[in-house]
C-alpha cells in the first residue's frame, strides 16, 4: 500500500465519530439495577407459632388451635430465627389442608423472651420461647429433691427476659412444701401446689388466657402436668409438631391449647411444654441486668460505684443497696441470693 492509501485510510479512522451502536451488550443482562426493596406483604395473616421441625413451623392462625398451617420462612428473611411464641405475618396457602405450605413473611417484634446457655461458658444465647407472660418453673418436693439453684437461675431468666415467675412444686405427698417455698418470699413469687393428688383449679386459673412456658428438670411431674391440663396432650402434641419432615422429640418446645371453658373454639390461653432442662446457663446476663428487674434495686444501684458486683460487704462495702430498709432491704437479701446463683459457675 501506497503512502498516499495508507495517509486516506488514517485519515478516515480520525473522522470516525462513535455512537450508542458501539457499545456491547452482553445477552442476559438485563438493565434495569438491583434493588433492595421488599413487598410489604399487606395482606398477611397473624398467627403464633407453635412447633419448629426443621425447616418447617406450624402457625396457628388468629389465636384458634383448629386453624392450623405449616409455614416455611420466606426468602427475605434470611436466618432470621423464628421460634415457638414468635407472632408471624403468613401469606400464600393458609387453608391448613394436607401438603400445603404457606410462608413467614414477618416476624414481629418480641414482647418477652426466655433465653438460656448450655452452660456459663457458652457465649451462644438459645431462645426457648418468645412472647410468653409467665414462666412455670415445676419443680418436684423429693424424688428427686429439689435444687434451689436451679430455681434461682430459672428466676433470673424470667426476670431479665420480662415473664412473671411462678413456681409450682409438686409430689406434695413425699415432703413439707413451706420451707422450700420460704425461700422465695422475699421476691413476691407466686406459689401453687401441683402434685397428682392436689386439686387442679388453683393451676387452671393461673394459666387461663395467657400464654405459659413450662420448665422443669426430668422426673419432676411436668409432662404429668401437662397431661392434665391438656387432657388430649398427646395427640394434640403430634399434630402440632408433625408438620415438617419429622416429628416431635423431647429436643423441641410445642405450644398447646388449654380448653376453653366458655366454648367459643378459641384457645383459653397456652402451656409450651418445654424439653427437660438439665442445665440452665445464663453466660449472657449480668447482675446489672437481674436488678434491672426490680425498680426500687435499679433506682439505687445508680448510687453503686463503677465495678460493683452488688453482693455486698466484704466484696462491696460501698454498694448502694446496702442503704436500702424495710421490705426493700429484704429483697436485696432475697435477690443476692439470685446473684450469688448467677456467679456460680454451675448450670445445674
Amino acid at each position: 500500500m501506497g503512502n498516499h492509501a495508507r495517509a486516506g485510510r488514517s485519515a478516515l479512522l480520525t473522522a470516525r465519530r462513535y455512537d450508542e451502536s458501539d457499545v456491547r451488550v452482553r445477552p442476559g443482562k438485563g438493565s434495569r439495577p438491583r434493588t433492595k426493596t421488599r413487598p410489604e406483604h399487606k395482606s398477611a395473616e397473624t398467627a403464633m407459632v407453635v412447633s419448629v421441625d426443621r425447616g418447617r413451623w406450624g402457625c396457628v392462625l388468629g389465636d384458634d388451635p383448629d386453624r392450623l398451617v405449616v409455614a416455611m420462612r420466606a426468602r427475605e428473611l434470611g436466618r432470621t430465627p423464628i421460634v415457638v411464641g414468635d407472632q408471624v405475618g403468613v401469606v400464600g396457602d393458609v387453608s391448613g389442608r394436607t401438603d400445603t405450605l404457606a410462608r413467614i413473611v414477618r416476624v414481629e417484634e418480641r414482647s418477652t423472651v426466655l433465653r438460656r446457655t448450655a452452660d456459663d461458658t457458652d457465649p451462644f444465647e438459645r431462645i426457648v420461647v418468645a412472647n410468653a407472660s409467665q414462666l412455670l418453673i415445676v419443680v418436684a418436693l423429693a424424688d428427686p429433691p429439689p435444687r434451689t439453684g436451679f430455681v434461682e437461675r430459672a428466676l433470673v431468666a424470667a426476670y431479665v427476659g420480662g415473664l412473671a415467675p411462678i413456681l409450682c412444686l409438686t409430689k406434695g405427698d413425699l415432703a413439707d412444701h413451706a420451707e422450700f417455698a420460704a425461700a422465695f418470699a422475699d421476691l413476691d413469687v407466686p406459689v401453687i401446689l401441683a402434685g397428682q393428688d392436689d386439686p387442679l383449679g388453683p393451676v387452671q386459673d393461673v394459666l387461663a388466657g395467657k400464654v405459659t412456658a413450662l420448665i422443669g428438670h426430668s422426673g419432676v411431674g411436668k409432662s404429668t402436668l401437662v397431661n392434665r391440663l391438656v387432657p388430649d396432650a398427646d395427640r394434640a402434641t403430634g399434630v402440632v409438631s408433625g408438620v415438617g419432615k419429622g416429628r416431635h422429640t423431647s429436643t423441641q418446645s410445642v405450644a398447646l391449647p388449654l380448653p376453653d371453658a366458655t366454648g367459643s373454639g378459641r384457645s383459653g390461653g397456652w402451656v409450651v411444654d418445654t424439653p427437660g432442662i438439665r442445665s440452665f446457663g445464663l453466660a449472657h446476663i449480668s447482675p446489672d441486668d437481674v436488678l434491672g428487674a426490680f425498680t426500687d434495686l435499679a433506682a439505687a444501684i445508680e448510687d453503686c460505684p463503677r465495678g460493683c458486683s452488688h453482693l455486698g460487704p466484704p466484696a462491696d462495702p460501698e454498694c448502694a443497696l446496702d442503704r436500702l430498709e424495710g421490705e426493700a432491704a429484704r429483697r436485696v437479701d432475697a435477690v443476692r441470693l439470685l446473684l450469688v446463683a448467677l456467679n456460680s459457675n454451675e448450670a445445674w
